[in-house]
């Protein structure tokens, strides 16, 4: 049985993997076909509004997949490249963008699961702070870029700290929600072997909650990558937002579709991370 169950879902894997395969060739096809057809403007009359609109430029047209394989290929060739302030490789400028997004993440879980864990185990807390948290929680954190320019005067550890607002509420909620669940049964054993507060909180509700609080900081590490891209176009600088930002200036549609496609793999990598770390704290009960 069990290797039955095990035969289908790897025939289920193998051929959600083809189906996925052929949906992108078809996408790229249609992309690159469309982009080639005179309906979409290749080699058609346009109009004097129309070329107006599109400043009588080939370029202005979106660029076809075989375009945006061409610029990757460039870019990934050598990513670390830096021939100024507003030439910088692709690498660099996600490595920027990088290190802004995990030390605003690593600060908001320093923050967050201790006081996760006071609302989940202290109803007081939980009264006493519940309204703060639902005052703040819906402020966009991009609101709060302005106060911090102002405050902190210093563009990149403003961004570090919109980011430490937009992911410290789904883990705080997260570890909230994850401790108040944890079984009675479980914290009443742990009270007749005679633990300590602090040791049930590491030896029993912590390994409890994990799971939740892990998922907590998969839907933090999501936003916290969406909205670095934002800030960045803002703040200007370095970054992949200030990279996607510069490349529109500059008219290069090819670039700013290659480096959506990159925000995209990186924020993917990001929730794989998290989603394998959470797999060595999932249990059955």
């Amino acid at each position: 049985m069990d290797r039955t169950t095990t035969e289908w879902k790897l025939s289920l894997n193998v051929r959600a993997t083809i189906l996925a395969v052929m949906l992108l060739v078809v996408g790229l096809g249609v992309w690159e076909g469309l982009n080639q057809s005179p309906l979409m403007g290749g080699g058609a009359e346009l109009s004097e509004y129309e070329q107006l609109l599109a400043g009588a430029d080939e370029s202005a047209k979106v660029p076809p997949p075989s375009e945006i394989a061409v610029k990757a290929w460039q870019e990934l060739s050598n990513p670390f490249y830096d021939a100024g302030p507003n030439d910088k490789g692709i690498g660099i400028q996600l490595g920027y963008s990088l290190y802004r997004v995990l030390s605003g993440y690593l600060l908001a879980a320093l923050v967050a699961i201790p006081i996760g864990f006071l609302i989940g185990m202290s109803p007081l807390a939980y009264r006493a702070l519940n309204p703060f948290i639902q005052v703040l929680r819906p402020i966009s954190p991009l609101a709060w870029m302005p106060l911090a320019l102002f405050i902190i005067r210093d563009s990149e550890a403003s961004a570090i700290f919109v980011i430490f607002i937009c992911s410290i509420w789904p883990m705080l909620l997260n570890t909230a929600f994850g401790v108040a669940g944890v079984r009675n049964d479980w914290v009443n054993v742990a009270r007749t072997h005679e633990l300590s507060s602090l040791q049930t909180a590491f030896k029993v509700i912590l390994p409890a909650a994990a799971p939740t609080i892990l998922t907590g900081m998969r839907i933090s590490i999501g936003i916290a990558w969406l909205v670095i891209v934002a800030a960045e176009m803002l703040v200007g600088g370095t970054g992949i937002g200030y990279y996607v930002w510069n490349e529109w200036n500059n008219l290069d549609l090819t670039s700013v579709i290659f480096s959506i496609l990159m925000i995209g793999v990186v924020g993917m990598l990001l929730d794989m991370s998290l989603a394998y770390i959470a797999r060595f704290v999932t249990y059955a009960e």
